[in-house]
């Protein structure tokens, strides 16, 4: 382990941006569906772009997600192998599936303990193929 002083000192992670199609159905899956609150919208119209973000808390202290719409932007986005997941501790799993797959949110993966142990988790999709993890914190 180097005992170097790193290059970022006191360093916070801010948000994490992810681009998506349909802004009002994506604010809608983050804020009504998984209780997150929208906390600035802003639209470029020179750049003909909106950067909505959004997050359990204020932007001062936590890390949230920062929803880019590209306005010309018909097709789905190409997600890619590189990202993984975003991921949410909730205090039921089960629970909150239930309510999301009633709200015909895809659950590719169902609520359930890891295959070796440790954490109940599932995964969900946003409106354009987003995985979110969701672990069960009590």
């Amino acid at each position: 382990m180097s005992t170097e002083t790193p290059a970022v000192e006191n360093g916070r992670l801010l948000h994490t941006m992810i681009r998506v199609r349909d802004l009002e159905r994506s604010i809608d899956f983050y804020t009504r569906l998984l209780g997150m609150n929208l906390l600035r919208r802003k639209d470029y119209p020179s750049g003909k772009f909106t950067l909505v973000f959004v997050g359990y808390g204020d932007e001062a202290k936590n890390a949230v997600v920062e929803l880019t719409h590209n306005w010309d932007q018909t097709e789905p986005y190409e997600l890619g192998t590189g990202f993984g997941h975003l991921a949410i501790g909730v205090a039921d799993v089960y629970g909150t599936c239930e309510r999301l797959e009633s709200e015909g949110v895809p659950i590719p993966r169902p609520a359930g303990p890891m295959k070796h142990g440790g954490s109940v988790i599932a995964f969900v999709e946003d409106p354009d193929g987003y995985k979110i993890e969701l672990i069960e914190r009590k």
